[in-house]
């Protein structure tokens, strides 16, 4: 018969082994697997989803050149060659002060090396931002924000903001300079022969020595807007670089001023012509009188010393007393009227510029204050649309009209003025 012990003992030795065994691979296995660390569902861990590129933002770094219209520049911009990989540079345009100046696209564009060129221009499409920019100026330089960018769409970033800003040159010194020199010259000649000479003076020869005829209200106005245009013209060029900038309003303009002064020259040169040709005659009148009456009168005393008088010498001296009568009634008349008519050509002398241009024979006159007032009125509308608009202004046909009937009335009473 077989023992049982031994064979017990056996079994129970085999399972405390096998325990200790499953223990130890339990333990080596879980040292040897990482435990997976717990993450929010539906997010990827790092070591499964690569992390995006950062997007390229391009940054105007730094600006080459003079900041004027109708002038070269050389923008600096930094990351442009990797930006210009997925966007049209050709597009790009200035920004002042957040203003694009539209259609102002690069003229060379040098994509490796980050930076373009442009040629600052203004055209029909750009041209009001332009005015917003340089209209209205303090100075000949203004501080701006600058930067570049798509057309229509935001710029980019740029070291050049409000804060740090670049100054766009309104006028350039040296032409504002000569232009600055010839408006003055110009004005500075024109006001010493307005002073000096008859320029804008009634025509003719002052009927007094050392004396200037009196100031003549369409000549005045002629030459007030010959140099207001004059002036205007220069500025606008000298900002914009603009030359077509005359309206049709102001041919107008000048065309009815034109009109007027030529209508007055023609009516005083009429009327001093009679009056110096009247003259003429009643002086050489006189003459032959201041001569005649002695003779006359030599001849009767001729008459009168004779001892015997004959009928026929009484009736020479009755006929004799009778033409130096009447010869000497005629001379008081002849000398009365060179007299009214040299006091009518005293008035032709000059008693001062705002008495001239407002005043006639009879006194100051509403119709020259009419068409003066308007001249003024008409002359600060003119400045201030120059220099805020940077244009002449349009005037309309309602306003030329009324500048047009104002000049009528005035050469209509011109005609029985007195000067």
């Amino acid at each position: 018969m077989i023992s049982l012990r031994p064979t017990l003992e056996t079994v129970v030795r085999l399972v405390v082994a096998l325990a200790v065994t499953s223990t130890v691979l339990t333990i080596l296995a879980q040292t040897s697997s990482p435990v997976p660390s717990p993450s929010v569902a539906g997010s990827p861990t790092p070591g499964n989803s690569p992390s995006p590129a950062p997007s390229v933002v391009p940054k105007v770094v730094a600006v080459e050149g003079n900041l004027e219209l109708d002038d070269l520049i050389r923008v600096e911009v930094e990351h442009l060659n990797e930006w210009a990989l997925k966007n049209d540079a050709t597009k790009i345009v200035p920004y002042l002060n957040g203003l694009a100046i539209h259609g102002n696209f690069p003229a060379e564009i040098h994509a490796s090396q980050n930076h373009l060129h442009f040629h600052l221009q203004s055209t029909s499409e750009n041209r009001k931002v332009w005015i917003d920019l340089l209209g209205a100026p303090e100075s000949t330089r203004k501080a701006v924000a600058f930067s570049v960018g798509l057309d229509n769409q935001s710029p980019f970033d740029s070291v050049f903001d409000q804060q740090h800003p670049l100054w766009l040159t309104i006028i350039s010194p040296v032409y504002g300079v000569v232009a600055l020199v010839v408006v003055l010259v110009t004005f500075i000649i024109l006001i010493w022969l307005a002073m000096k000479t008859n320029l804008i003076r009634d025509g003719g020869t002052c009927p007094v020595p050392g004396k200037l005829r009196p100031y003549n209200l369409g000549r005045v106005q002629m030459a007030f807007w010959f140099f207001l245009i004059y002036t205007s013209y220069v500025t606008i060029w000298l900002i914009t670089d603009a030359l077509d900038t005359v309206t049709a309003s102001l041919l107008a303009l000048m065309g009815i001023s034109a009109g007027t002064a030529l209508s007055d020259a023609l009516i005083d040169s009429g009327k001093l012509n009679a009056d110096s040709t009247e003259l003429l005659n009643l002086t050489a009148e006189k003459q032959s009188l201041d001569q005649s009456i002695p003779e006359l009168q030599a001849q009767i005393n001729t008459v009168n010393a004779k001892l015997t008088l004959v009928p026929d010498d009484i009736t020479n001296r009755d006929s004799l007393n009778k033409q130096v009568q009447d010869s000497r009634t005629r001379l008081a008349q002849v000398n009365q009227e060179i007299q009214n008519l040299t006091r009518s050509v005293d008035v032709g002398v000059s008693k001062g510029f705002l008495r001239d241009v407002l005043s006639d024979g009879g006194g100051y006159s509403f119709h020259r204050y009419q068409i003066f007032a308007w001249t003024i009125v008409l002359g600060i509308i003119f400045v201030s649309s120059v220099y805020n608009d940077l244009t002449m202004p349009e005037f309309s046909a309602t306003l030329l009209g009324l500048m047009g009937i104002s000049s009528g009335t005035y050469i209509g009473f011109k005609f029985p003025e007195t000067k």
